[in-house]
């Protein structure tokens, strides 16, 4: 799904880098990339992406003015990285709640220090990758043992994400995640998302039963649905119109918490919900995935204007 130019990217080290430089956000470190066409930034804690944009445009991603970033605390906003599983672990399949030891939603990724892999840039694009190895360091939350890496590669067409899964254990590991992105819109109650009409989807607000999406998904309250979709999706805002390509995805989170849940939601304005959706390119519900012995999976996502 990449995007090439015709000149190969060169791999640089560190202090050669011509467009990407560390940087520090808050507590934490961080590799920011200025380049003439985008700019991005990502946090090594969670391999969270918080900024990317075309120069001199405002962030394609909404990030909370609240957002703090501290050693062992999820950023509200960007893109986080669910993982190895999304959301509550008592709504997960058996078979990836028997290696899950902690009560906390949406996995360890997020708020886990990523190793910085690889910067490669040219006059065209520049792509950064990270990883986790889970070992044992989490052990105490996790029983599996997996390598997740993230490559973020950036150019004027758009952003794309790509997480791949490693299986690393001796027995097969069964897992759901999300690549959790949120998008800013002026006002939600003008928004509208697209490419989701006639797919089945999970409400969670309603007992986590079943329905059928009738045209656009339309914004008036608390939205929370899992839809049994991996199609291309288009956010439509009064301000732009934003495309989001998925890969290696069958499902589709949308999410906005309204104005009540806004109130109780850590590091979130309480009127913030007007201005964000996330849209969360994913494998979740009954999209989860299983990895024999070192077999891989990658989850993506394209973003670009739509």
């Amino acid at each position: 799904m990449s995007e090439r130019s015709d000149k190969p990217s060169t791999t640089l080290a560190p202090g050669q880098w011509s467009f990407t430089r560390w940087k520090t956000i808050g507590q934490l470190e961080a590799l920011e990339v200025q380049h003439p066409l985008f700019e991005a930034a990502i946090t090594l804690q969670g391999a969270h992406l918080v900024h990317f944009s075309h120069t001199n445009e405002a962030n394609w991603l909404w990030l909370s003015e609240l957002a703090r970033f501290q050693p062992g605390r999820a950023i509200r906003g960007g893109v986080p990285i669910c993982w190895p599983w999304f959301g509550d672990p008592a709504r997960n399949p058996p078979a990836i709640r028997a290696n899950i030891k902690t009560p906390s939603a949406h996995g360890f990724a997020r708020t886990a220090l990523w190793q910085l892999e690889d910067v490669s840039e040219s006059a065209h694009e520049v792509e950064i990758s990270l990883s986790l190895n889970t070992g044992t360091e989490f052990s105490g939350a996790w029983e599996g043992h997996a390598l997740a890496l993230i490559t973020f590669h950036f150019s004027l067409r758009g952003c794309q994400i790509a997480l791949t899964t490693t299986n690393l254990g001796q027995d097969p590991l069964a897992l759901s995640q999300a690549l959790h992105t949120y998008l800013p819109t002026p006002d939600i109650t003008h928004t509208r998302l697209l490419g989701l009409g006639n797919s089945q989807y999970i409400d969670t607000l309603e007992n986590w039963e079943y329905a059928t999406q009738d045209g656009p998904v339309y914004f008036d309250g608390e939205t929370d649905r899992i839809y049994e979709s991996g199609d291309v999706l288009i956010a439509a805002t009064p301000e732009r119109r934003t495309k989001l390509i998925g890969f290696g995805s069958d499902s589709t989170v949308v999410w906005n918490p309204g104005p009540a849940k806004s109130q109780r939601l850590s590091d979130f304005p309480e009127t913030g919900w007007r201005n964000m959706l996330c849209v969360e390119t994913a494998n979740a519900a009954g999209d989860y995935r299983v990895l024999n012995t070192g077999q891989s999976h990658t989850l993506g996502v394209l973003i670009e204007r739509g």
